[in-house]
């Protein structure tokens, strides 16, 4: 298990190269360090987050590559003041390379106002255990309605 106070892990927890590699992003994302980020997905790889067009990727093609990637940290995760993972079940057949992630996430914002998102997130490594696909199914006008004001 990789550890983070920003992950709550509630789920197996054996080691699986693409739960490995999920938990490394998770934690990557809670301190805020992009660079660690890009080192977890491959060069090729293919976020879609979340899958289908959303105010993210208008067009729901997912983001591509380092430089896909980048752009989506900027939309999605720079102005986020802190992320709480809290995964509640996770499933992976040890003879393969994926691993679907289900659980929930908090985000709050600068000003103390937050957004609950519950999602399935699946990720496929390849032979390095890079991400060379994430998938994360969610419902954007469920985590809106999720909104809650500072104080």
């Amino acid at each position: 298990m990789i550890s983070s106070d920003a992950i709550t892990w509630n789920a197996p927890d054996d080691e699986h190269p693409a739960r490995t590699a999920g938990q490394r992003s998770y934690a990557a994302v809670a301190k805020g360090d992009l660079d660690e980020w890009l080192t977890i997905y491959a060069e090729d790889c293919v976020l879609e987050d979340p899958v289908g067009p959303s105010m993210f990727d208008p067009e729901g093609k997912g983001h591509h590559g380092h430089e896909g990637l980048k752009a989506f940290w900027e939309k999605a995760i720079a102005s986020v003041h802190t992320f709480e993972f809290e995964i509640n079940d996770s499933f992976a057949n040890p003879e393969g390379n994926t691993c679907a992630n289900i659980g929930r996430i908090k985000t709050s914002f600068p000003d103390g106002s937050y957004t609950t998102t519950d999602l399935i997130m699946v990720y496929t490594v390849n032979d390095e255990g890079r991400i060379k696909s994430m998938k994360a199914f969610w419902e954007p006008e469920r985590t809106m309605a999720s909104f809650t004001a500072a104080g």
